[in-house]
């Protein structure tokens, strides 16, 4: 029996506005967070006789990391906007 993983993403998909370059920084941070999280959960690894090539390591690198940059794209966790506005508030970018 296989388990199905779930992963909460915000439901609000509606088009945001252009983005400013400290909001699309922070939206690379979070990224680079999801990206991290999904490596130490295993996402990508396969335990099997056909998997273990380095090959395969890089490609699941890549997998993660679109995977993450997706989850920000449609709201992510709400870190994003979290360190957007807390740089914004210190008078850092716009």
């Amino acid at each position: 029996m296989t388990e199905s993983i779930i992963f909460p993403i915000a439901t609000d998909v509606t088009p945001r506005p252009a983005h400013s370059e400290l909001r699309r920084a922070a939206e690379g941070l979070e990224a680079s967070f999801l990206a991290e999280m999904l490596r130490s959960a295993g996402l990508g690894e396969q335990t099997n006789s056909f998997s273990g090539s380095t090959g395969e390591a890089q490609f699941a690198s890549f997998q993660r990391e679109a995977l993450a940059q997706e989850i920000v794209r449609k709201g992510g966790l709400g870190l994003a906007a979290l360190i957007a506005a807390s740089l914004q508030e210190r008078g850092h970018g716009e």
